[in-house]
């Protein structure tokens, strides 16, 4: 067995500091303002923290990402689906080829990894 290597470490994910990402590209309304740090990238994969501010968006998922909301709120709506409340504490799996709308309700930030 090998032992895993800690590759970065951010203490304090719900007050860290962020860097601007400007506008996300994923807004179907006005522009909302991204911030984020990576943590780890390998090609595709990565992981890290991201906040946006409040809006309507529609996304289309090339890989799988899992998410934990440290803070806000937003409605998910799956393609073809129901509603659904993510809020502070909540984890949530978007599967690779999931597409639907996220409208944010409260500026949410997250920790995210994408694989």
């Amino acid at each position: 067995m090998t032992a895993a290597v800690l590759t970065s470490l951010l203490p304090g994910a719900a007050d860290a500091e962020l860097e601007d990402w400007g506008p996300l590209e994923e807004a179907t309304g006005d522009p909302m303002a991204v911030h984020g740090v990576e943590l780890w990238v390998d090609g595709d994969k990565s992981a890290g923290i991201w906040q946006c501010t409040p809006g309507p968006s529609y996304w289309r998922m090339d890989d799988n990402e899992v998410i934990y909301l440290l803070s806000g709120r937003m409605t998910v709506t799956p393609d073809g689906g129901a509603p659904l409340e993510v809020t502070a504490g909540d984890i949530a799996v978007f599967p690779q080829d999931w597409s639907g709308t996220w409208v944010i309700h409260q500026t949410v930030r997250k920790v995210y990894a994408i694989f």
